[in-house]
C-alpha cells in the first residue's frame, strides 16, 4: 500500500466547518483527533482485510466452496465487491502483494461463464491506466487466458469482457501489443467484427483504431485480413456508434496509406460509393437527428477529403456545421487514444443492488469501500 494516506486531520476540520454551513473551524481536542484518525484508518485496514478474505476464498478449491454452500452467484457477488475495492490504484497494486492476483486470473478459466466474465471485468479495472498492474498481469501469464477467452469462448459476453480486459492491458504497453500480435489477435478481431453482437463489434473497432494509430506497419496485416471491406460494411450499420467507429478505422487506414502506397482504384470507388450513401442518408435526416450524428458528419467529410483531396458535398449543403455549431469541429479521433480516468472513489451504490442477498457467512461482511485510500490517476484503456 502507499505509505501516505489521506489527510484525515484536514478532512475532519473541513467536515466540522461545513457541517451546518455556518460554524467556523474549531480547534480539535487531541481526543477527537485520535478518535477520528483511528476510525478512518481502521476502515482502510478493514478493506485490506476484506481483500485478504476474498483472496482466501479465491484460493479455495471449487468443490470445497460448493460443500460450504457457496454458489456461483455468490462468487460473482464477491468479484463485484473486489472490483469496487480495486478501483483504487493502490488497492489494485496491493492485490498481487496479498496473493490475490493469481487466483483471480484463475477464475478466467472457471467452468461458469458469468464468473469468467466477471473476472475479466475485475482485471479490466485493475490494469486500466495502471502500468504497474499491467506488468504484474503480464508476468503472471494473465494474457493467455484472456486471449483464449476472447478468441474462442462459446459465450459472447465472456468474449466481449475478455476483449475489454485485453484492450486495457495492452494500451500503452508495448510488450502487451507484441503479445497480442504473436497470439494472432488480429484474426480474433476479424471474428469479432463478423459477430452480430453490437457491443462486441464496438470494442473490436475501437481497439483496431488504437492499434492502427500506434503502429502504422500493422496496416499491412489489416489489409491482408480483409479488414477494409468489413469496415466499409459496418460503416452502414444501424448502430450509430458502430458506424462512427468503422468510419474512424477507415480514416486511420486512409491516413496511414498516405504515408505508404495508395490504395487501388477499386477500393477508391467502393469508398466513394459508401461515403456518398452516408451523405445521402445524412441529407434526409431531421434537424434533431443531424445533431446526434455530428461526429459521423465530421468523419464522413474528413474521410472524403483524405481520400479524394476535396471537401465533401456536406459542406456545400450546409450539413457539416449546423447553425449553432459555430465552435471548431470536435476532435473525432484523439479521445479514443486515451482511456477514461480511473475512478477516484469507489461507488458501491452504482453497482450493488440493495435487494441482493448478502455474501455467504463464509466470506464475512465487508466495509463500504468509500473510505479506501483512492488515488486513481490517468496513467495510461476502453472501452465502450
Amino acid at each position: 500500500m502507499a505509505k501516505e494516506g489521506p489527510n484525515w486531520d484536514g478532512l475532519l476540520k473541513w467536515s466540522i466547518a461545513h457541517s451546518d454551513g455556518t460554524s467556523p473551524t474549531r480547534n480539535l481536542s487531541e481526543e477527537d483527533r485520535k478518535w477520528f484518525m483511528e476510525a478512518m484508518q481502521a476502515q482502510t485496514i478493514d478493506v485490506v482485510k476484506r481483500m485478504k478474505e476474498i483472496t482466501l476464498v479465491m484460493q479455495t478449491p471449487e468443490q470445497v466452496l460448493k460443500d460450504q454452500g457457496v454458489t456461483p452467484a455468490d462468487i460473482e457477488d464477491m468479484l463485484e465487491e473486489l472490483q469496487e475495492h480495486v478501483e483504487s490504484i493502490d488497492m489494485a497494486n496491493d492485490l498481487h502483494s496479498i496473493g490475490g492476483l493469481v487466483p483471480l486470473l484463475g477464475y478466467l478459466k472457471n467452468s461458469h461463464a458469468n464468473i469468467r466474465a466477471m473476472a475479466a471485468d475485475v482485471v479490466t479495472t485493475i490494469v486500466q491506466n495502471n502500468p504497474r498492474s499491467q506488468q504484474l498481469v503480464m508476468e503472471a501469464n494473465g494474457f493467455e487466458p484472456l486471449i483464449s477467452n476472447f478468441s474462442s469462448d462459446p459465450d459472447v459476453t465472456v468474449r466481449t469482457k475478455a476483449l475489454g480486459a485485453i484492450s486495457s492491458l495492452i494500451r500503452h504497453n508495448k510488450p502487451g501489443i507484441t503479445a497480442f500480435r504473436l497470439a494472432n489477435g488480429y484474426a480474433a478481431l476479424k471474428d469479432a467484427l463478423a459477430s452480430e453482437n453490437v457491443r462486441f463489434q464496438r470494442k473490436a473497432l475501437n481497439l483496431i483504431h488504437y492499434l492502427l494509430h500506434e503502429n502504422n506497419s500493422d496496416c499491412n496485416i489489416v489489409n491482408e485480413l480483409g479488414f477494409p471491406r468489413m469496415l466499409m460494411h459496418l460503416a452502414s450499420s444501424e448502430d450509430s456508434d458502430v458506424r462512427e467507429a468503422a468510419l474512424r478505422g477507415l480514416l486511420q487506414l486512409a491516413h496511414n496509406a498516405k504515408d505508404g502506397k495508395d490504395g487501388n482504384e477499386k477500393d477508391s470507388a467502393k469508398i466513394k460509393q459508401l461515403l456518398q450513401e452516408r451523405i445521402n442518408n445524412i441529407s434526409l435526416m431531421s434537424a434533431e437527428d443531424l445533431g446526434v450524428v455530428r461526429e459521423e458528419r465530421q468523419l464522413v467529410d474528413s474521410l472524403w477529403s483524405t481520400c479524394f483531396n476535396e471537401p465533401s458535398s456536406l459542406r456545400e449543403k450546409g450539413l457539416l456545421v449546423l447553425p449553432g455549431e459555430d465552435v471548431p469541429p470536435p476532435d473525432v479521433a484523439s479521445k479514443y487514444f486515451e482511456p477514461p480516468l480511473r475512478s477516484s472513489t469507489a461507488n458501491p451504490s452504482s453497482k450493488k443492488d440493495p435487494e441482493k442477498n448478502e455474501i455467504p457467512l463464509l466470506l464475512g461482511s465487508g466495509p463500504s469501500p468509500t473510505y479506501t485510500n483512492n488515488q486513481g490517476s490517468n496513467k495510461g484503456d476502453a472501452s465502450s
